[in-house]
């Protein structure tokens, strides 16, 4: 029996001088699933690389260049990056490819791979393309194994299909935490990720968030479901806010101010 494999956290990447088939290696090829409809893909996978990235360029003095490619159909649901929107350290190490078909995309995707010059690749690909099938999975994971340079791929509105990647995450937007100091603010981004393959850890979700610069991950918890009485009970005050609302329900008290003691208004005459 060997030994049980470690369960995914942040920071993997700092284990990544194991032996390549070791439990504790860190995976080379990712892949997030994600709807075009929110942008919790890309985040995701840069999350997934800046937390990459933290590990492995540690006392680097040089900054490696991080390529970006899209095919246009990825390019028409979720628009390009917005360099002023990318997190700082990537700003201005941004390279972008625009390629027009599914094909062009995954050849610049293996080319980006096989280039130690780039500090990681991601990919985003819309759909279920002929072009990315297994065969050309593998190719990714081979490369990307062979060169050591990380590739995140997000498949926006895809089926999960075939593929050697050794990393699957599903991914969609939760709820933020409300901020420290002004509860009425906009919280920190927040995503519900379920790895659901790996290669050498169980399946598992997490609610991930970055912290301080550093990507934590917290147990998911669904939410239960409501019981019928609760759901009766909302159902009956709803009813009757709407008849409030309507006119024909009991609303608030009426007071007619002519009837009030002459007191109670003179405070305002000075």
């Amino acid at each position: 029996m060997g030994a049980r494999a470690p369960r995914w956290r942040p920071g993997l990447a700092a284990e990544s001088c194991a032996p390549l088939h070791s439990p504790l290696h860190s995976p080379l090829h990712s892949e997030v699933f994600a709807s075009s409809r929110e942008g919790s893909g890309a985040a995701l996978a840069l999350a997934l690389a800046l937390d990459d990235m933290r590990v492995r360029e540690a006392g680097r003095q040089e900054e490696r260049g991080v390529l970006w490619v899209q095919d246009a159909a990825a390019i028409r649901l979720t628009g390009r990056p917005y360099r002023a929107g990318l997190p700082e350290p990537l700003r201005r190490r941004l390279i972008h490819v625009a390629a027009r078909e599914a094909a062009d995309a995954l050849f610049a995707l293996e080319e980006g791979v096989r280039c130690r010059e780039l500090a990681c690749v991601i990919g985003e690909i819309a759909g279920n393309p002929r072009a990315l099938g297994f065969t050309a999975s593998r190719r990714l994971s081979l490369a990307a194994e062979k060169h050591q340079v990380p590739l995140f791929l997000v498949r926006l509105d895809a089926a999960r299909d075939l593929s050697s990647a050794r990393m699957r995450w599903q991914v969609s937007a939760a709820p933020s935490p409300p901020p420290r100091w002004n509860r009425a603010a906009p919280g920190a981004p927040a995503w519900h990720a379920e790895l659901f393959r790996a290669r050498n850890h169980a399946p598992g979700e997490w609610v991930l968030r970055e912290e301080g610069a550093k990507l934590e991950a917290a147990s998911y918890r669904p939410h239960p479901e409501p019981r019928p009485d609760e759901m009766a009970q909302d159902d009956e005050v709803r009813t009757r806010d709407q008849a409030r609302l309507a006119g024909n329900g009991p609303g608030l008290p009426y007071v007619d101010a002519s009837s009030l003691p002459d007191r109670q208004f003179r405070a305002t005459d000075g």
